[in-house]
């Protein structure tokens, strides 16, 4: 029964793609006027991400929900990039990001604090598998606005590998440069 399902174009089960998940965050009920009255729909925003790195968001339209749902799904999958963590678990550095209207402020935490995000931002943070981070969107509540604000943030994060490759030196002399100016600041403070 499951394989007619598929075939007619049913909802895919999801253990074939397990290595995906998927967050459902907005769905809204949009209509269209034509000539014999209104004509209703669904739109439904969708963050996918493989809980390692990996993060994507999609949008889809269609007459029924699920159909909505899964339009979002497939193109969330085909728009989702990496970004860089620190152990796996928190950003690297503090980030802003800007969409729009839409500006958020995303902050390293030490281990144990938790995702400290609202909505939208959360679901982005737990698909992408950051387990640690203060968020805070200080622009636009629209979700769609809020979520392009925090991968554009999320784009600006660079991980001290990728700043030591382009800059043409080791990963230690750039953690130890970032360790200097504070040293520096205490020398003069105490002298």
């Amino acid at each position: 029964m499951a394989e007619r399902d598929n075939r007619r174009g049913g909802r895919q089960p999801r253990e074939e793609n397990p290595e995906f998940a998927d967050r459902l965050v907005a769905i809204n009920r949009v209509s269209k006027t034509v000539k014999g009255g209104k004509r209703f729909g669904f739109a439904a925003l969708v963050v996918v991400g493989d809980q390692r790195g990996r993060v994507g968001f999609g949008k889809g339209k269609a007459k029924e929900v699920p159909e909505a749902i899964r339009k979002a799904t497939e193109q969330a999958k085909r728009n989702m990039m990496r970004v860089p963590l620190r152990d796996g678990r928190t950003l690297h550095h503090d980030i802003e990001g800007r969409h729009g209207a839409g500006r958020v402020v995303m902050r390293t935490a030490v281990p144990g604090t938790g995702i400290i995000a609202g909505g939208p931002m959360r679901a982005v943070f737990e698909m992408l598998g950051v387990q640690d981070v203060v968020a805070k969107s200080l622009g636009s509540q629209n979700p769609y606005n809020m979520i392009r604000a925090t991968l554009d943030g999320l784009r600006k994060e660079a991980s001290p590998r990728s700043v030591a490759q382009r800059r043409g030196k080791k990963v230690a002399d750039i953690l130890a440069s970032n360790d200097k100016p504070a040293e520096a600041q205490a020398e003069a403070v105490g002298a």
